[in-house]
């Protein structure tokens, strides 16, 4: 009972007390406070702790260790706090805080819109909604075991997940078991969001690539509706100013691809450039052996 008390004293600190201070402080205010929060080692402990290891096994740590989880800190906050910020802020936050560049597909224009577990994203689909966009999100059926015990952590996943809805319109897709749904929205001439980094140990299709110097595997199934369909990609990503707050949304338009493989290998550049540019700011370092299997370590 103790070890739940703590585990669940430190989620209602780390995903609701310090991030829910964006829904409390004008941003600029929040940022510097969440600057200096960022220095406290205890913040994030357990999930900077795997991190920075796996970082530092393959290479991508960098020279300066405390600056790294620094930033690891940082960016996990802000990604929390834009939860809070979606909740109590207007598109006028967006147009102030948020820089973009590139364009979606036309709305009536049915595509992919494909990220990664870097930077804060939760911000590109309101945007995407601004536009026009009716999004349906592809999510994650929440009953993995790391919620086992950890109803904070739990309710606040699912919060998240009915974000994602009440942002864009369109209910999320749970394809865990087949990928109709996202046929049926994508004859509907409506869009499918999906953040395409994940492990691919869990499912019956994956592919082989190269990212970062290693071969990693990623599961390729949705990739492949892609260039059967003839559905035109989106990549984008969203990174965070480590000085002011500020964000980045960028866009980039990959069009209609022929070859399943030649898709995969360009969406997954994209994500090894922004890891190359801030390597802590990929949320799935803990999870690097899923992605590259056992190495030792090599340079980055």
């Amino acid at each position: 009972m103790w070890r739940r008390f703590k585990a669940e004293f430190r989620d209602g600190v780390e995903l609701a007390l310090l991030p829910g201070l964006a829904a409390l402080l004008p941003w600029s205010w929040c940022f510097a406070v969440f600057k200096r929060l960022a220095r406290l080692r205890w913040l994030y402990a357990h999930q900077v702790e795997a991190a920075y290891c796996q970082a530092r096994r393959y290479g991508w740590a960098g020279e300066d260790e405390a600056h790294w989880r620094w930033t690891r800190r940082l960016v996990t906050l802000v990604d929390h706090a834009d939860y809070y910020l979606v909740l109590t802020r207007s598109d006028a936050w967006l147009k102030r805080h948020v820089v973009v560049r590139g364009a979606w597909y036309a709305p009536s224009q049915a595509s992919l819109l494909l990220t990664f577990h870097w930077g804060a994203g939760m911000w590109s689909l309101n945007h995407a909604a601004a536009a026009g966009l009716k999004v349906h999100s592809l999510v994650a059926a929440l009953d993995g075991a790391h919620f086992a015990g950890r109803q904070i952590l739990r309710r606040y996943a699912m919060a998240r997940t009915a974000m994602m809805s009440h942002i864009s319109g369109p209910a999320t897709l749970d394809v865990s078991g087949s990928l109709r749904p996202v046929l049926r929205a994508l004859k509907a001439k409506e869009q499918v969001f999906a953040v395409v980094d994940v492990p691919a140990d869990q499912v019956s299709a994956s592919q082989q690539i190269q990212l970062l110097g290693f071969q990693a595997r990623v599961p390729r199934a949705l990739f492949r509706v892609a260039v059967e369909q003839k559905v035109p990609v989106t990549v984008y990503r969203v990174g965070v100013n480590l000085d002011d707050g500020q964000r980045l949304l960028l866009i980039q338009q990959f069009g209609v691809y022929e070859d399943v493989d030649a898709l995969i290998k360009d969406v997954f550049q994209v994500l090894e450039q922004a890891i190359q540019e801030t390597p802590a700011a990929w949320h799935f370092w803990g999870e690097a052996e899923r992605f590259f299997g056992q190495v030792g370590v090599t340079s980055g």
